[in-house]
């Protein structure tokens, strides 16, 4: 059969419903793989309720609508009825298809365009995004997308790309998140986006899944059933639609509950999930700041106090300035915490969200002994398993957990990481009236004139005593400033440098 060359409006529904019914008969299937961020078993039926919302919409437009109608209605009929934090994820994806479509027929490059916009919209409606759902797999599936996209492939080579390396990424999501490891599952919202890559391709190349679609009601009954309490009193998700300043209500939100996500129509217009024990305050400051409208909430489990919670996993900590290192821990597995006065509060919040019951900190020269010996204080009276490792800068900090292996048992990992960092050789860079020095325990080891001279002359001497790989740490203003290909020309080494804002010196090296 002849693969489609674009997707019209018809095409999109018709992907739509393939979808909905796909999501209604694997439901059950999805929920099974339900651990993270709640074991609440309810992924599968959000994501369905929510798409056959979106198909609800959509199929009121006129039979010949096209292709941008259909998909700004099924991105309305998505945020409108998004159930949980996948359906408000899913609602997102789907906005991202009605921003790709504005300009007609998706072709291959508005498919990557679509999927594009999606990481944008998901990134910003999450606002602790994790590596190893969702995101993820959405994320790969883009840069694949876009890959082929530049290539000037067709659509169906689009489409098939994007979902080969989403099915990739989802098969690798164990692998970054340690809750699904030990549960022995992939990632939930991972698999329903796989599962519409599917149908899409499937639709694209006029193929077929295996299986045969249900009719609209045996679906509406089956995703009625998502709409249940469940689990423990204490924590609940609260959803509702707002219309007013939805950044400042973000930023509201952010201190009261976990989870947050919102999906956001316009700037002023969207759709909030957050799971909370101060539902009332949530509404309340909600109301106080906007219109509310569609409000629901649901119990949630799992949600006990620290002490008696299920503890499953283990989560890396990495205490971290704020700014762009933040995200390079983030995507290296950890959970950044910036240093400050609630500094202690925060790691515990962090590991209370997480449920883990093995947990590795990265002070990184970021904290003080009497924090240190607070934290370590916290975990005895928690009876909590904990680990510090002797990472004494943030450069250390990253050759430890670049080399974590979640496999092994926690002391067997940690005892990697611990001689990854010791074995790094540090030094700062510091910037003078002169120029810049570099400085290792209290010692001049060379001064220069430039940034980049400066890395090479301190790195020819670190890298005396052995080593391949030198990691310069900079403001991200000075980045330009660091000629890596001629240091790896001058060295013989390989040279990685990383924006950094807070270092409270001119930067850092680190050779290993």
């Amino acid at each position: 059969m002849t693969s489609a060359e674009t997707i019209d409006g018809a095409r999109l529904l018709s992907w739509a419903r393939r979808s909905a019914d796909e999501l209604g008969r694997h439901r059950e299937e999805i929920n099974s793989l339900n651990v993270f961020p709640v074991p609440d078993s309810d992924t599968g039926s959000n994501m369905a309720f929510t798409m056959a919302a979106a198909v609800r919409e959509a199929a009121e437009c006129e039979a010949d609508a096209t292709a941008d109608v259909v998909a700004e209605a099924l991105a309305v009929g998505s945020i409108k009825g998004a159930r949980g934090n996948s359906g408000v994820v899913l609602s997102q994806v789907l906005r991202g298809v009605a921003q790709a479509a504005a300009d007609g027929d998706l072709d291959g490059s508005a498919v990557a365009a679509a999927l594009g916009n999606a990481v944008t919209f998901v990134e910003r409606a999450i606002a602790e995004p994790v590596e190893g759902t969702i995101i993820t797999v959405l994320r790969e599936a883009a840069r694949a997308a876009e890959g082929a996209s530049i290539r000037n492939l067709d659509l169906s080579d689009v489409t098939a790309a994007a979902l080969a390396s989403a099915e990739e990424a989802l098969a690798n999501t164990p692998s970054q998140l340690a809750e699904l490891r030990e549960a022995g599952v992939v990632d939930a919202g991972g698999t329903g986006l796989v599962l519409l890559l599917k149908v899409l391709n499937a639709e694209v190349t006029g193929g077929s899944i295996h299986g045969t679609a249900g009719d609209d009601a045996d679906h509406e009954s089956a995703h009625d059933e998502a709409d249940h309490s469940h689990g423990v009193a204490g924590w609940l998700e609260v959803l509702f639609m707002f219309e007013g300043p939805l950044d400042e209500l973000e930023a509201v939100l952010a201190t009261m509950g976990r989870s947050l996500v919102i999906a956001r129509a316009t700037d002023t217009h969207g759709k909030v999930h957050i799971h909370t024990t101060a539902a009332g305050a949530v509404i309340e400051r909600a109301f106080e700041l906007g219109a509310v409208s569609d409000l629901r909430l649901e119990i949630l489990p799992d949600a006990t106090p620290m002490h008696e919670a299920r503890r499953v996993g283990r989560l890396i900590v990495a205490i971290t300035p704020v700014g762009s290192l933040m995200d390079l821990y983030n995507r290296a597995g950890a959970v950044a915490v910036a240093p400050g006065p609630n500094v202690v509060a925060d790691v515990y919040r962090e590991i209370a969200a997480s449920g883990a019951h093995e947990v590795i900190i990265l002070p990184n020269g970021q904290l003080d002994r009497a924090t240190v010996e607070e934290i370590e204080s916290t975990a005895a009276n928690e009876s909590l398993a904990l680990t510090l490792l002797p990472t004494v800068r943030l450069v250390n900090g990253i050759a430890a957990v670049s080399v974590h292996d979640p496999r092994l048992p926690v002391d067997e990992a940690a005892a990697v990481m611990s001689e990854a960092a010791e074995e790094m050789a540090v030094a700062d860079i510091v910037a003078t009236d002169g120029g810049m020095e570099v400085v290792a325990r209290d010692t001049l080891i060379v001064r220069t004139e430039s940034l980049t001279a400066a890395v090479r002359d301190a790195a020819t001497v670190m890298l005396d005593g052995g080593g391949e790989l030198v990691t310069v740490l900079v403001s991200p203003q000075d980045v330009a400033n660091v000629d890596v290909e001629a240091l790896e020309a001058d060295l013989d080494a390989e040279v990685v440098v990383y924006p950094a804002d807070g270092l409270g010196s001119a930067g850092q090296l680190g050779v290993e």
